[in-house]
């Protein structure tokens, strides 16, 4: 176990950037609960991700304002979604870009439905900045505050390993039945 906890210390940052790149708050997590833990330092952590999903929102935008054609390719299994994310635009504002923060589904689709509008770049960085800000502070120090109580669940999880696939599935149903009604088209009288 303790092999482990030293190589979550040396690759951990790592992980933690490359996975906040894509909004990933799971990483976050799990490095608040190390830093609570005293594994990972937390001030370094919640400083990674920040950067990193800032960085990774602001390439999604960028890709999607002078790469259109080679986003739209791959996106076209996900044009329902894409429309969701332009009517949560729409309706929200640039409140949107803290919001998605916090979404899980929407969060890499929001940049690029920006992006593809005619939005102004520096105020998406910056509005995208402060975000990503909350939200790292959020999480991190969420994490870090819970670290006690999340360390009983994972070892009630190690107790009974059955669990995580069931909560997994709950998580998963639920988020599908969100998307499928919020992306259904609606039908005309």
């Amino acid at each position: 176990m303790e092999e482990t906890f030293s190589n979550l210390a040396t690759y951990g940052y790592i992980g933690l950037f490359l996975y906040s790149l894509g909004g990933g708050f799971v990483a976050l997590i799990g490095a608040g609960v190390l830093s609570f833990m005293g594994k990972m330092d937390l001030t370094l952590s919640i400083s990674i991700a920040f950067i990193s999903n800032a960085l990774g929102d602001v390439l999604l935008f960028y890709m999607a304002r002078y790469q259109k054609s080679m986003m739209m390719d791959g996106l076209r299994k996900h044009r329902r979604k894409l429309a969701l994310s332009h009517v949560l635009m729409k309706r929200y504002g640039s409140w949107i870009i803290l919001f998605q923060k916090f979404v899980y589904g929407i969060k890499t689709l929001i940049p690029i439905a920006i992006g593809l509008t005619k939005y102004d770049f520096k105020k998406f960085a910056l509005l995208n900045v402060g975000s990503s800000a909350v939200w790292a502070l959020v999480f991190g120090f969420g994490s870090y505050y819970s670290g006690a109580v999340l360390v009983k669940l994972a070892e009630t999880i190690v107790d009974k390993p059955w669990i995580a696939p069931l909560i997994l599935v709950v998580f998963v149903s639920l988020l599908w039945l969100y998307m499928e009604k919020a992306t259904k088209k609606k039908r005309g009288k």
